[in-house]
């Protein structure tokens, strides 16, 4: 037969089907969650860590009111002739609400700055992750196709095709 093709191992083909289902099996869930853990960090400085520091500064603020408060009760006071103590807790306070206001900009600054290196870099994952799903997804069923049709030939059984038929030459008017 001078067209006959010459097929060694559809063994082969099959081998490698199988283990490219098992290439995409392992490294999907590993894309994925990649692309999760840029989103659980970006909600937890976006949320859990604002809240966090935004309730820290209500609290520092009022514990320094507090501290102002008594300092100034202390200052009209006859009983005490130093305000030594309450002039130290306002100071620690200010401090307190102070760190506590430059954590918050910190931590928006984090944010910004994540979300601005974490974007270009999780296009192309996500880019991957399409081209997995997709694309290598149809290779599989291609390749499955090819097997199917190559036993056939091997088996001498004609193949059957699952192309749709062709359209008419003739468009209708």
């Amino acid at each position: 037969m001078p067209g006959a093709a010459q097929i060694t191992s559809l063994e082969a083909i099959e081998l490698f089907r199988a283990d490219l289902i098992v290439f995409l099996d392992q490294v999907r869930p590993l894309l994925e969650e990649t692309s999760g853990a840029v989103t659980r960090m970006k909600f937890w400085l976006q949320n859990e860590q604002r809240d966090f520091w935004e309730n820290q500064l209500s609290r520092r603020r009022r514990r320094l009111e507090q501290a102002q408060a008594e300092l100034f009760h202390a200052s009209f006071s006859s009983f005490q002739t130093s305000q030594t103590g309450q002039q130290l807790a306002v100071r620690q306070a200010q401090h307190a609400v102070q760190e506590a206001e430059f954590k918050l900009a910190q931590l928006k600054k984090w944010a910004r700055d994540l979300e601005n290196f974490t974007d270009p870099l999780l296009k192309p994952v996500g880019q991957l992750q399409g081209f997995l799903t997709t694309d290598m997804g149809k290779a599989v069923a291609v390749l499955a196709q090819i097997l199917q049709t190559l036993t056939a030939y091997t088996e001498g059984v004609p193949p059957t095709t699952t192309l749709p038929p062709a359209a008419p030459n003739n468009p209708i008017p």
